[in-house]
């Protein structure tokens, strides 16, 4: 897959993730990565822009039988960003799709 593609999609594929619920940020990259190919800690700088704009928050809780795990949790404001991106993305891929043909046959 294109590495624009991917670059363009997984601030808002981080933070559907988050928006299903609190995660760390190991879970949240293998999560990401069973659906689209990244690379170790690819994540970790979009969580870091997330956060210093006040969609995220982190915050430590303690593992059983190891050091405590940092977690990540999507805002109010972190929410209210998602709902307006999937609606740019879902107009958006539309009209990709409809300039593509419409995907009546994926050879065309």
């Amino acid at each position: 897959m294109n590495i624009q593609y991917k670059k363009g999609v997984l601030e808002i594929c981080i933070l559907a993730e988050l928006n299903r619920g609190d995660v760390y940020g190991y879970e949240l990259s293998t999560e990401i990565s069973k659906r689209i190919e990244i690379s170790d800690g690819t994540v970790y700088p979009i969580l870091r822009k997330l956060k210093n704009d006040g969609y995220v928050t982190t915050f430590l809780s303690e593992a059983s039988g190891g050091p405590a795990r940092k977690y990540y949790s999507i805002t109010e404001a972190g929410k209210e960003k998602f709902k307006r991106e999937v609606k740019d993305w879902m107009k958006f891929t539309k009209t990709v799709h409809e300039m593509l043909g419409g995907g009546d046959d994926e050879t065309k």
